[in-house]
């Protein structure tokens, strides 16, 4: 059994409890609260950031994107028609830049800013953070999310899945971000019906269980939250 460090509402961990589910591998998950700076997660990656992996044989991959490659090495072959990194060059190409889309933009400008200001700042130390939420950062993360939504729409309305004909990686970092923001109630599901019936496609799959059972102590959970049909 593999090992996955991760944070229950980090949106980079929860693209890779996406992942290892839909491949079927089964992974001890370790909680990490990267803001403590615990030594023993500094040696496995000096980087200090969730996702990292631990495989059987020891051998560390840290990072959603490198662990996303990682699985599709060992894994995609098997999964043929369904891999959730396509085969063809052309696929590959629109699947990564839409993992760089969600992972790093949508990251940048969104999940990051709300899981930090709502949830992480409330377990930081006072020198490094810690205090009531920058609610400046909060409003500019609402506005954001809704530029984004729109886009999965429009890519909801002119594909099949976000990436091209059927799901792929695009579909579950996309998927990932926006459960963690979900989950604190920040995304206006009534302003885009492609969106949403996409979400709910992606949310009534077995891989999406675990992640709507998770809870965060001390952070109330939206309502529709673990409903599939919201």
């Amino acid at each position: 059994m593999v090992q996955l460090y991760h944070h229950p509402l980090c949106p980079l961990s929860r693209f890779i409890r996406l992942a290892l589910g839909e491949y079927g591998v089964e992974a001890e998950l370790i909680e990490e609260r990267v803001h403590e700076r615990r030594r023993e997660f500094l040696m496995l990656d000096p980087a200090g950031q969730t996702p990292v992996l631990v495989t059987d044989e020891g051998d560390v991959v840290p990072g959603a994107g490198v662990i996303a490659e990682w699985l599709d090495e060992i894994f995609g072959d098997a999964l043929g028609a369904h891999r959730l990194l396509p085969a063809s060059t052309r696929e590959r190409v629109e699947t990564r830049r839409l993992i760089n889309w969600f992972n790093d933009k949508f990251y940048g400008e969104v999940s990051n800013w709300l899981v930090t200001e709502k949830v992480f700042k409330r377990f930081m130390a006072t020198e490094i953070g810690s205090g009531a939420p920058d609610m400046d950062v909060v409003r500019a993360a609402r506005v954001n999310v809704r530029h984004h939504l729109r886009y999965i729409s429009w890519l909801a309305q002119n594909r099949n899945w976000l990436g091209g004909d059927r799901m792929t990686y695009a579909d579950l970092a996309a998927a990932a971000h926006l459960s963690s923001v979900d989950y604190l109630g920040d995304v206006p599901w009534d302003e885009e019906e492609p969106a949403k019936l996409w979400y709910q496609r992606l949310k009534s799959r077995p891989s999406f269980r675990p992640l709507l059972a998770d809870r965060a102590p001390g952070v109330a959970v939206n309502p529709i939250y673990a409903e599939v049909d919201f």
